[in-house]
């Protein structure tokens, strides 16, 4: 295992607060220097992040004294002399270091991203709509397959011809058994029941979470054609339910077959309000669900809008653990529920990645990537030749993407600009390239050339912001400055101290040699030391100790004879100890071979064996210690020796606004 030196931990100390919510911050000035290494300048504000940070991360921390500003200054310099050596080296040229330090980026950028705040909008926003549930009727007027912009105002004119009946007194339930192109009408007169957030398409549900019960709204577009929507009830959310049942289907084949069913589930329910019945007997004996009968007919926990109306009304009635509900009537037969647990909706924090999953899985990661784009176009200028788009898309029509140099070639269009973000032009070679460069197969309604070139803006406008982070935004800059030093530091430290400390025996000896009085026993004794804790087996144990002299013979006698009768009566220890801190021996007369003491309430029986006198270790029984050690001295003379390669000025007046800073 690598050793850590005190610099070493002030990097993971460092580390350990970086996941503190970034907030913006754009500079304003040139930061003055705290100092310089070997003529490299540090900004006085990368130590006011750094520190700060700690401080927010204790809490009840009121300030720091000048003696804890002193050594952390000086920590600080230890931690700057060790990444100057590691640039100086080369360590931040290698592809080991560019790999993981952009790794590191990808996941740091991601927080101060335009789409991360408007994807943290849309989480709150469903999280918050999940408190309600709402029940809402609907027409749907459909549009015709393959439909054009003709077909679609036909379409909108229907739906306001119906909105227009409904206004004049029209009944909502006649109209969409009328009217409606959803099926289920037939069945529901467009009742779809209770539902939340992210159960409907996203229109539907922007349009529904804003009306009032009994509102009726204005045709609402979505995939599917037109809705008219009508908002029966808003309740609270009730969260998660769970419900075992018995089923009795209907046999379509028998004309009586309704009335059979009513009349066995009828039976069954009269059964079950007898005390003596046990619910999965009878779930077990009647029950014609195969999937739930063998499990007492237990379902999954389910939230509103998971399963058709009727039952889950039914089950959400329960209000008591236990509780029986009469039988209900749904489209697969009879049903008899039993209530067995009941669940609120989750905390926000509980609830976050599953949100997060939906939300990207449906419309509106596309209306995300929109409102993204349409801000970083806005923020750094993005200006299109308009003409020049037009025209590639008119050339290439519905071109394969391997077709789309040759038809660009012969065109002239290579050297031609498409667009400019801030000053920066891109030319249709430069579209080109990063089409070719890509493997990314189509799955877009979008021509190949439109796929193409909007991933292409995307990305360069993705860099644009990215370069504007590292330019601009100041925690980013100090957060991505403090990952890639703390690369580079573990780099060196791996290189010129744990390595080097772990692997270099002969130098690990010839340093235990050196300081051989670091590493000295104090007077120890030979001792097998039971603790009892169940004062009724004590005699047992005396027995087996009292009288008899340390040996392995003995102590393994008393083991195998507690491991079998009382395994929980005794705690025992062996072995050669220091006693002179020893919690019992320090207590102990090192004279008597057994004796007994009460130590903290409990009874302590002690056998002594051989006393070895004060004396140097073995380099064997103390190798961990002195590799710890050995790694602290390698980290003293790297210190010492950069130290002396980078001569170190510090700018007094920087550094007093640094600690007036801290204690602000």
């Amino acid at each position: 295992m690598k050793h850590r030196s005190t610099s070493a931990y002030l990097f993971l100390f460092l580390l350990a607060f970086v996941t503190s919510s970034p907030k913006e911050s754009h500079a304003q000035s040139v930061p003055e220097p705290l100092l310089t290494l070997g003529g490299k300048p540090v900004d006085k504000d990368e130590l006011i992040y750094l520190l700060g940070k700690s401080q927010d991360a204790e809490t009840g921390t009121t300030g720091m004294s000048r003696e804890e500003f002193e050594e952390n200054i000086a920590l600080f310099i230890n931690y700057k002399l060790k990444v100057r050596e590691a640039e100086v080296k080369g360590l931040d040229k290698t592809e080991e270091f560019r790999l993981e330090f952009e790794s590191f980026k990808e996941n740091l950028k991601a927080p101060f991203l335009i789409k991360n705040s408007l994807e943290e909008g849309e989480l709150r926003k469903a999280y918050s709509r999940l408190q309600e549930v709402i029940r809402a009727s609907h027409i749907l007027i459909q549009f015709p397959p393959n439909a054009n912009s003709e077909d679609s105002l036909i379409v909108l004119k229907m739906a306001l011809k119906v909105k227009s009946e409904l206004e004049s007194g029209g009944n909502f339930n006649n109209l969409a058994l009328e009217y409606s192109d959803d099926p289920s009408a037939k069945q529901n007169n467009g009742d779809l029941g209770y539902f939340t957030a992210l159960q409907m398409v996203q229109p539907f549900e922007d349009a529904a979470y804003t009306m009032r019960p009994g509102e009726i709204s204005n045709p609402v577009l979505t995939n599917f054609g037109y809705h008219i929507i009508k908002v029966q009830d808003r309740q609270p959310n009730p969260g998660q339910v769970q419900v075992s049942h018995i089923l009795v289907r209907i046999d379509p084949s028998n004309p009586n077959g309704e009335d059979l069913a009513k009349r066995k589930v009828n039976d069954i329910y009269t059964q079950i309000q007898m005390e003596t019945t046990v619910w999965e007997d009878i779930v077990s004996n009647f029950s014609e669900d195969p999937s739930s009968s063998k499990k007492g007919g237990l379902l999954p926990p389910f939230s509103v809008g998971s399963m058709i109306p009727e039952f889950e009304m039914a089950a959400f009635t329960l209000t008591e653990i236990g509780e029986v509900s009469p039988p209900i009537r749904t489209q697969y037969g009879y049903h008899i529920l039993r209530l067995e647990e009941k669940k609120p909706v989750e905390a926000f924090e509980d609830l976050e990645e599953s949100i997060k999953s939906r939300i990207l899985r449906d419309s509106r990661s596309t209306m995300i990537k929109s409102q993204v784009m349409a801000i970083q176009k806005s923020r750094y200028s993005f200006d299109e030749n308009e003409v020049m788009a037009a025209t590639l898309r008119s050339s290439l029509g519905n071109s394969p993407k391997s077709g789309f140099k040759a038809l660009i070639e012969s065109n002239g269009f290579t050297d031609q600009e498409l667009f400019k973000i801030g000053s920066k032009s891109f030319l249709v070679a430069d579209f080109l390239k990063y089409q070719s460069d890509e493997e990314t197969a189509i799955r877009s309604n979008l021509s190949p050339f439109d796929f193409w070139y909007d991933r292409f803006v995307a990305n360069e406008l993705n860099i644009a912001e990215e370069r504007d982070l590292a330019t601009n935004n100041k925690d980013y800059k100090m957060l991505l400055n403090e990952y890639r030093d703390g690369i580079l530091l573990f780099s060196l430290m791996n290189q010129e101290v744990w390595q080097k400390g772990i692997e270099d025996s002969v130098a690990q000896y010839d340093f235990f040699k050196k300081n051989i009085k670091n590493y000295q026993w104090e007077n120890r004794a030979d001792a097998f030391i039971v603790k009892v804790l169940d004062l009724s087996k004590t005699d047992r144990a005396k027995s087996l100790l009292a009288g008899k002299s340390l040996s392995s013979e003995v102590i393994s006698n008393f083991e195998n004879d507690a491991l079998q009768n009382n395994p929980l009566a005794f705690q025992t220890e062996k072995g050669v100890f220091e006693y002179k801190n020893h919690p019992v021996l320090s207590r102990a007369n090192l004279v008597l071979p057994y004796q007994e003491l009460e130590i903290n309430g409990h009874l302590h029986l002690i056998l002594l064996g051989e006393k070895f006198p004060a004396g140097p270790k073995k380099f064997e029984e103390t190798r961990g210690l002195v590799i710890r050690d050995f790694q602290d001295y390698l980290d003293e003379q790297l210190i010492e020796e950069l130290q002396k390669k980078y001569p170190i000025t510090i700018n007094n007046t920087a550094k007093e606004e640094a600690f007036i800073s801290l204690n602000h």
